[in-house]
This record gives structure tokens, sequence and C-alpha cells, in this order.
């Protein structure tokens, strides 16, 4: 198999590497931010995803009657992964999980309001799925929705939702029907984030970011703003999730943290020794820099699966979404090993090895095995999915 790019692919690369060389901005391009640039809302990082807009890089995969330029899924990881890369905010929800699931499964009132908005970074999104009593399993969600003249009223609380202290939109599943099974009983819904049955409280993470929990008191949806068929709505959720997973744990910050940390053995002492010198030092490093190469062959595995259209290919999906998290994690827990005492000095203070890098960023991966699917999930997955195992197992 090759896993080189094609020609046309790596003209792609090289074009978006020297757009984002010439239009680099410290603001909102900031590696200590460690994959965060997306999650914070500022007038740069709306100017940013603007810019991205006028080049036509948002919804490229699309079809070409909803805006998009209907070409492979490859030329959006390229360009995720440069600005990954590169510590510039991502494409976002909008253009993944959102406008992908309207053109599958929305109706034609709602794919005329949202995706040009998404396609021209007008409109920015929050997604509820996780609740009190239903993290990972999303299935188990409860938020009550109950069917009244003209719509829905909701009421109830979801939990750990990004983004909903500025977003525009609100992604909602919730329990249409509670004599289904769970996964027979949940629809997706469109809900403006000013509604005034909406009360957002913003949770500060131990990371660098900020989550929040939404209640709903009264909450009315009209009929129009049903995402698809009533009662379909998990289905539509794991679709997304497999995107989820897929593009918003990019393998850039990975490699970014692996190359600064090898760059950092190579030149430091300890007792006046090279730590390169050190056997367990480079055994570790060597761990490191081979479960790196794993986690390049599980994206591009994961990228030939979804080649020619389709569903995601949700066993590679969680496969990478499982090894990259961890990984991602591991490297900094590895990294603040190495450098012993020192290692665990905040961030930002000028005696911490590499100014506290891994010490914030050990912090800011700590929510990557749960987001999207938890780890368990995956491998619940992985388990039934890939090898077959009876779910009871």
């Amino acid at each position: 198999m090759d896993f080189d790019f094609s020609p046309e692919e790596q003209k792609f690369a090289d074009e978006v590497e020297q757009w984002l060389v010439d239009n680099h901005d410290p603001v909102v391009m900031d590696h200590h931010r460690e994959n965060f640039s997306q999650l914070s809302d500022t007038p740069e990082r709306r100017a940013f995803m603007k810019k991205l807009a006028a080049k036509g890089w948002l919804g490229m995969s699309w079809p070409k009657q909803y805006g998009g330029q209907e070409i492979e899924g490859v030329f959006e990881f390229i360009l995720t992964e440069a600005l990954s890369r590169h510590a510039a905010p991502q494409i976002g929800k909008g253009v993944g999980i959102i406008g992908k699931t309207l053109i599958r499964h929305g109706s034609e009132k709602l794919k005329r309001e949202f995706l040009p908005q998404i396609l021209n970074a007008e409109v920015e999104f929050a997604v509820g799925y996780s609740e009190p009593q239903a993290g990972s399993d999303a299935a188990n969600m409860q938020l009550k929705a109950e069917k009244v003249e003209g719509g829905w009223k909701l009421n109830g609380q979801k939990m750990w939702t990004t983004s909903a202290h500025f977003a525009d939109w609100y992604w909602v599943g919730a329990r249409t029907d509670p004599d289904k099974r769970k996964h027979d009983g949940i629809s997706l819904f469109l809900i403006p984030m000013d509604h005034p049955g909406l009360e957002v409280q913003s949770l500060p993470t131990i990371g660098k970011d900020t989550t929040n929990q939404v209640f709903f008191e009264d909450v009315f949806v009209p009929d129009d703003y049903l995402v698809g068929e009533r009662g379909r709505g998990f289905q539509m959720i794991s679709e997304a999730l497999d995107l989820e997973r897929f593009t918003m744990f990019t393998l850039s910050p990975i490699t970014n943290r692996t190359d600064v940390l090898v760059d950092w053995v190579k030149q430091a002492k300890r007792d006046g020794k090279p730590l390169k010198d050190d056997p367990n030092v480079r055994r570790t490093i060597a761990h490191i820099v081979t479960d790196t190469a794993v986690a390049k062959g599980l994206s591009t595995r994961f990228l030939c699966a979804a080649k020619g259209g389709g569903k995601p290919p949700t066993i590679q999906s969680s496969q990478y979404k499982l090894f990259t998290t961890t990984l991602s994690q591991r490297v900094c827990k590895d990294a603040l090993d190495i450098a012993g005492h020192e290692g665990t000095i905040m961030e930002g203070q000028e005696e911490a090895p590499l100014l506290g890098r891994f010490e914030g960023a050990y912090r800011a991966t700590m929510n990557e095995t749960v987001g999207g699917g938890s780890s368990e999930i995956q491998k619940n997955i992985i388990a039934r999915r890939h090898l077959g195992l009876p779910k009871n197992f």
C-alpha cells in the first residue's frame, strides 16, 4: 500500500504550509495552548477562520450542491494536521459533525440555513451529548423532550459541553421516546444558545480549557429544528463521533511534543552528565518515537479505509483514538519523569525545563482519553465490532 501523498495532495499540502507561514499570527498560533486555541472565542480567532473560509478550505469534501468541492477527505486531513502543527484553530465541529450530518440527514430548510454559514465561518456550535448520568454512554442520555403543539419542550441538564459559553447554536441529543429501547429513543435538535430557557454555567478544568454544564427549563424547539427522523439521533451521533475521534485528536501535537522532548534530551544534563547517555532515558525516548510512528500508521490506515465516501470506518477510528490519546498523555508523563523534580514546576516559570511545557501539556491532555468517547468505550467497540466478542464478555 502506498502511504505517500499523490502529486495533487502534496501540492495542496505545500500550499497550506506556505499559507500558514505567510499568515502566522502568534495570538492564535501558540503551541503552549496544546491544541486548545479553537476552544476559546476571540476576534483574532474569528478573523483567522474567515481567512480559511475565503480560501475555500472549509467543507472541501462536501457535495458541490452544498458549496463543497467533492474531493477526498484526505485534503481535510492535510489541512487539519497542518493547522494543528502550527497550533492554529482547526476547521471545527461545524464542518465535520454538524455539516456532514445535516448533509446526510437534515431537512432542506436546515441545510439552507446552516450550511452556508458554516462554509463562511459565520456560526459557532456547541455539542450536547454528555449528561451527569450519561458520560461516554451517550445512549443513556435522559434530557427530556416532550412533544407539544408545533414542536418540543426540553427539560433537564447537559454536562461537559465545550464551547457553550460562546457558541451561537446548540447541537443537542434528547430523549423523545422514553418507552423505546435507549438506542432508539433519542433525537437531535438545533437550539439557539441565546434561548431564554438555557442557563450555561462554566466549569474550569485541570487543563487549559473551560467546559460547561447547561440547564434546560421549558426550552421550546420548533418541529423544523428536529434534525432528521425522530428517534434516529443515536445513530447520527455515533456516525458523527467516528469523525470527531479522528479529527478532534490530531497527531501533530504529539509529534511536536516528541520532537521537542528529543531535542531537549540531546542537550540536557543531570549531575553534570548528559541525559542522552542514560540507558533508561534512551529506552523511554525510543518507545515514544516508535509509538509516534505507529500512531502515524494508524492515521494513514483510517484515511485509506475512509476513501471512497460512505460512513466513517468505526473500528479504525476507535483504534486511532484509543492509541493516540493514550500516547499523548504518556509522552507528557514520560517527559516529566525524565525531567525529574524540576518537571513539576508550573508552566511559564523560567526555571522550569522548557518553560514548563510538559507540565502544562500533561494537564491539558487529561481530557483526551474521555472526550469523543472514553478509552473504555473505544475498547468495547474494538472488542465487539473487530474481535467479535460478545457484548457482555
